[in-house]
């Protein structure tokens, strides 16, 4: 496919000024033109304009990757395109300037395409919304934030678009902000992503110092220090191998920043929380942007990666552990939204895992077809919300593919594609391309053992790893598709009697005190608040409908690429590989290429059947509303582990101890020096007063005679006449 548009690459500022421009538009005339054009006319300007913008960012970058395509058949690629000069601080001059490579543009496409789907649905999810204009505001800068952290050419300009999707996701996560639940939800989003970014700070700080240390040897301008095509220059790779554990340490520190971001272990415990947010907010930062910040991060900084072993097992290593831990605890777990955000966990920590074993380039590869099939499950799970009267609980649920049929086929391409249905589905393409260098690494990560001829690395570990949460994939996935789905419908159990009880919940005020109720504690949100019904508005005189076609024709498109003939190509053509690095590495091992593709089979084939033979006749009576029947495994999946609480009663103790600490030292250090000088300066003023004893005159005479002879004496000193 040839270039069809051929523009300029100074224009490629359109991809993040479009959606900038119109969450500019629709925060200051939002409301205007739903007044000026009525509700109805209103919010299609706003959501057609809002998703429009985004989607021709995707054609103006469609039309860059071709270009590109074109130029890397003669060798050539684009320079960096420098915009106007940035940022000025004294000798520090950053330049605005974007990057057009390989890396930049995959990723564009999947933020603009997938991003653009998003949008698509989520004009029909959030139709019946007051604050339509603020949704979309936040929707589109969103987007904005993410194209400037992936097409900036510099670390400045990664940072600030890290930081802005990170105040969005804030925004967006807390979008009902008069649910002090959202309200919880969004400020432990924010606040874990600081403990992450604290990290990444950091890192950015110490690779700066240590490229500048080297600035003037290698004659680097100052002004270029920051930039990727300066870094990745082979004199200045080579110049930083030589502090190998200075570049440990600026690894792993970069390692904590997209930890928090891709919410890896144990930094991973806000992400489950963001489903407080709509539904459309859910997939759009678990499926194609904010959570894949750190992928990218790890991806366009892998040569600084590659010279630590250590980090690159620490990178596999974490991400193993997420992967099997986001796949355990979401056994536990009722919500349907909830089942996959830690299926995202589980997803994200392979990712990881591929990165750790040097395969950035499938690292990439699973962010792609991962970012089709999820956006496609979150979606489908809005469906289902949508048609179950806002009901997440999927023990409510059951019978329910007949009702909305559409809605079950989509979620079902989805759930093949997840389960990495051997072939057929994504999902099955791009974990082969990370589980079988892993379990092959012997190259990139530190050596645990040797078991016969095979080498058992830290790599090879998380690959095998990688299997077991492969198989927890295929059982979690069945279980929630059996309990949506199949089965007889339970909600016609369900009394009627909450309707009255849930209105009379909604009619009750926020405090007027503190509208957003974000620094009340839940005893007194409790005092003014009601809670909501267990069971919501279902009950057995519930209908369940399907949703309108805006909703699922976006849908439709996600559930193509989330089938497998695309990727398989992809896989067999090792196009990911040359598309992302310019060349194709082999990865040969001691577990050849068939014996893997048997392997795959038995745990999608074990996982599926395992969830068959369970949920086949329904919800298990040891899965109901009595948890006392529980497995104290399951139910202590559904507490995650205790992990949680932990994290969150730790931190509140240590931030508590802290605060007392740093109240000792403000109160006894900090004030005690700010006194202390105050006293000092008295004693001088005393001192200074004496002499002035009620201004007579024979003092003041006595004192400048002493003044003149201290000057004839140093005047003496000074001529040597002491000497």
């Amino acid at each position: 496919m040839k270039p069809f548009l051929n523009l300029p690459s100074s224009w490629s500022f359109l991809i993040i000024f479009m959606p900038l421009f119109g969450s500019i538009i629709w925060a200051l005339f939002g409301k205007s033109l739903m007044k000026l054009g009525g509700d109805r006319d209103g919010k299609r300007v706003v959501a057609w304009g809002a998703t429009g913008l985004v989607l021709a960012g995707f054609v103006v970058a469609l039309d860059f990757a071709l270009q590109l395509n074109v130029m890397r058949q003669a060798k050539e690629s684009f320079d960096p395109i420098t915009i106007f000069q940035w940022i000025s601080l004294q000798s520090v001059n950053i330049p605005f300037e974007l990057r057009l490579d390989s890396l930049s543009l995959t990723m564009t496409l999947v933020v603009t395409g997938i991003g653009g789907m998003i949008h698509w649905y989520a004009a029909g999810y959030m139709w019946e919304e007051r604050e339509y204009a603020r949704f979309f505001t936040y929707l589109n800068l969103f987007i904005a934030f993410m194209l400037l952290l992936v097409l900036g050419n510099n670390l400045a300009m990664l940072f600030i678009g890290w930081e802005g999707v990170g105040v969005c996701s804030y925004l967006l996560i807390g979008f009902w902000y008069k649910d002090h639940a959202n309200a919880k939800a969004a400020n432990k989003a924010f606040i874990a992503n600081r403990v992450g970014d604290f990290g990444l700070t950091l890192g950015l700080f110490y690779l700066v110092y240590l490229i500048g240390g080297q600035a003037a040897s290698l004659g680097i301008e100052s002004t270029r220090w920051l930039s990727y095509d300066v870094i990745f220059q082979a004199n200045v790779l080579e110049a930083l191998s030589h502090f190998p554990k200075e570049i440990m340490i600026v690894s792993l520190l970069l390692f904590v920043g997209a930890m928090g971001k891709s919410a890896q272990f144990p930094l991973y415990v806000w992400l489950p929380d963001a489903m407080a947010g709509p539904t459309p907010v859910s997939a759009l930062i678990h499926a194609a942007t904010m959570v894949t910040s750190g992928v990218v991060l790890l991806n366009r900084m892998a040569p600084i990666f590659l010279m630590s072993p250590v980090t690159m097992s620490v990178v596999a290593g974490v991400g193993a552990i997420t992967a099997l831990l986001g796949a355990l605890i979401a056994f536990g777990q009722t919500d349907i939204k909830k089942v996959l955000a830690y299926s995202t966990v589980s997803q994200l920590g392979y990712m990881f895992i591929a990165c750790g074993v040097g395969v950035f380039s499938a690292g990439i590869f699973h962010v792609v077809t991962h970012a089709f099939f999820k956006a496609l499950l979150f979606l489908t799970a809005g469906s289902v919300i949508y048609a179950m009267a806002h009901n997440q609980d999927m023990r409510n649920y059951g019978g329910l593919f007949k009702k909305i049929p559409i809605t079950a086929i989509l979620m079902t391409i989805g759930f093949l594609a997840l389960i990495g249905t051997p072939f057929a589905f994504a999902g099955f393409w791009s974990k082969e391309a990370i589980l079988g260098p892993a379990v092959n690494d012997v190259s990139y990560t530190l050596l645990l053992t040797n078991i016969g001829d095979y080498k058992l690395t830290v790599g090879a570990l998380a690959g095998w790893i990688g299997f077991l949460a492969a198989f927890c994939t295929a059982f979690y996935m069945t279980r929630q598709m059996f309990l949506t789905f199949m089965g007889k419908p339970r909600w016609t159990s369900i009394e009627p009697a909450h309707h009255a009880h849930h209105h009379a919940a909604e009619a009750l005020p926020v405090p007027a005190h503190d509208e957003h109720a974000f620094f009340m504690s839940d005893a007194e949100v409790e005092a003014f608040t009601v809670p909501e019904p267990e069971h919501h508005d279902l009950d057995s005189t519930h209908e369940p409908k399907e949703v309108p076609a805006s909703m699922w024709l976006p849908l439709s498109i996600l559930a193509l690429f989330s089938t497998g003939p695309i990727w398989m190509v992809a896989y067999n053509s090792h196009f990911v590989d040359k598309w992302l690095t310019g060349s194709y590495e082999e990865h040969h091992g001691a577990i050849g290429h068939n014996a893997l593709i048997t392997i795959s089979f038995l745990v999608f084939g074990g996982g599926l059947l395992a969830g068959y033979l369970v949920y086949k006749k329904g919800l298990p009576e040891k899965e109901g509303w009595d948890l006392s029947k529980w497995n104290p495994v399951r139910r202590s999946a559904m507490n995650q582990f205790s992990i949680d609480a932990v994290a969150t009663d730790g931190t509140s103790t240590l931030g508590n101890h802290l605060g007392k600490v740093l109240a000792w030292i403000d109160v006894n250090i900090v004030d005690g020096l700010v006194n202390l000088v105050g006293v000092i300066a008295k004693a001088i003023g005393s001192l200074l007063k004496m002499p002035q004893n009620k201004g007579m005159v024979r003092h003041y005479a006595i004192l400048m005679h002493l003044g003149a002879a201290a000057m004839i004496v140093l005047a003496a000193w000074k001529l040597g006449v002491f000497n």
